[in-house]
């Protein structure tokens, strides 16, 4: 049987090359060269083209169809919603020039292919045509950098709110801590000297405003419809505080503290009620049951949006945002975290 196979496509690859001969042969006893171009070939080509541009404009609305409940539902913070509406405006516009970019190259190829006796028009230059795609382009990307950047300002502002909540977001290879400010209200000073094992975010001893902070892992929790303050800092090398579903990123820099701010305004419950929610993560969980994993469900993260190491892609932190009971509830079951030094001289004096 294999014997037979083998004969079988040597006889093919035999039949196939004599073919080719033929058509070589064949070649010779036409008037015009195999490589000459003619207007039956322009005129398929365009033809092509503009099957072509059908094609490709249907597999774009389908990606569009196919990967739009994949994305981030809409924003959770106030300054979000802002953002996502310069997203949308630079979204629209992008598509609009990208359809009637690609509509007019694909259909000019089609109109115009070449035919033997049309010549092409040429000008050096027009100044009409220089001012439009000058002053158009300028118009519009104007009101895009001047929007973002009054929302950046708006964004980046220190923080006057008097109710706000201060958290510290410190960043290591591969691990977030949360340290909240104690009922003074003020994050108490570090100093990297004195990081140490019971003393890993590096808490100064000798500040006494740092006494009643609370330090979190693993989860922290924020109040919605307040003001939160985030101030961040860095042990190693320069991370990126990331919380996509509040439009919120900020470099954590080695050496120095960099800041950012927003308002929460819908709480985790109520983003699992969200019907654009329920369908992305039922889309999830029938992965990871397909996989026999247990499903999940919907959590705001911290994530870590620079490549830092190795465990880069596992340096996330689960974000809760309460209700202002349910956050009180919560705080109030927190212990305050006393320096180092308080907690030595305790120990000291129980022996």
């Amino acid at each position: 049987m294999k014997l037979l196979i083998l004969i079988g496509l040597v006889l093919l690859i035999i039949a196939v090359h004599q073919l080719m001969r033929v058509i070589e042969l064949s070649r010779e006893f036409k008037k015009t060269k195999e490589w000459a171009v003619t207007e039956s070939d322009n005129s398929f080509n365009g033809k092509l083209m503009l099957t072509f541009m059908f094609v490709f404009f249907g597999f774009f609305f389908w990606q569009v169809d196919r990967w739009n409940d994949r994305s981030l539902p809409d924003a959770a913070s106030v300054h979000g919603q802002k953002i996502d509406v310069l997203w949308d405006y630079n979204i629209y516009l992008i598509t609009i020039v990208f359809l009637l970019t690609n509509a007019v190259l694909f259909y000019f190829a089609y109109k115009y292919s070449g035919k033997k006796d049309t010549k092409a028009a040429f000008f050096a230059h027009d100044n009409r045509l220089e001012m439009i795609w000058t002053i158009v382009p300028a118009v519009v990307l104007a009101f895009i950098i001047i929007f973002g950047l009054k929302y950046w300002n708006e964004i980046t502002d220190r923080s006057t709110d008097p109710n706000k909540v201060t958290v510290e977001l410190y960043a290591k290879q591969f691990d977030w801590t949360a340290r909240y400010a104690g009922k003074d209200k003020a994050l108490g000073s570090t100093d990297y000297r004195q990081i140490s094992g019971s003393n890993s975010v590096g808490m100064d001893t000798t500040d006494a405003a740092g006494n009643d902070d609370i330090i979190v892992k693993n989860e922290f929790h924020i109040p919605v419809n307040r003001e939160i303050e985030f101030k961040m800092r860095s042990r190693d090398v320069i991370h990126s505080a990331y919380m996509p579903h509040f439009r919120a990123q900020m470099n954590c820099v080695p050496g120095m503290i960099t800041e950012f701010k927003f308002i929460p305004n819908k709480t985790t419950a109520e983003m699992r009620k969200d019907k654009y929610v329920i369908n992305m993560m039922a889309g999830i969980n029938k992965v990871r049951a397909a996989k026999g994993e247990e499903p999940i469900e919907f959590d705001y993260t911290l994530l870590c949006n620079k490549i830092c190491g190795t465990s880069h892609y596992n340096m996330q932190m689960k974000i809760i945002v309460d209700t202002e009971k349910d956050y009180n509830e919560w705080l109030s079951k927190q212990k305050a975290v006393k320096t180092v030094a308080a907690k030595s001289e305790t120990a000291e004096l129980a022996h």
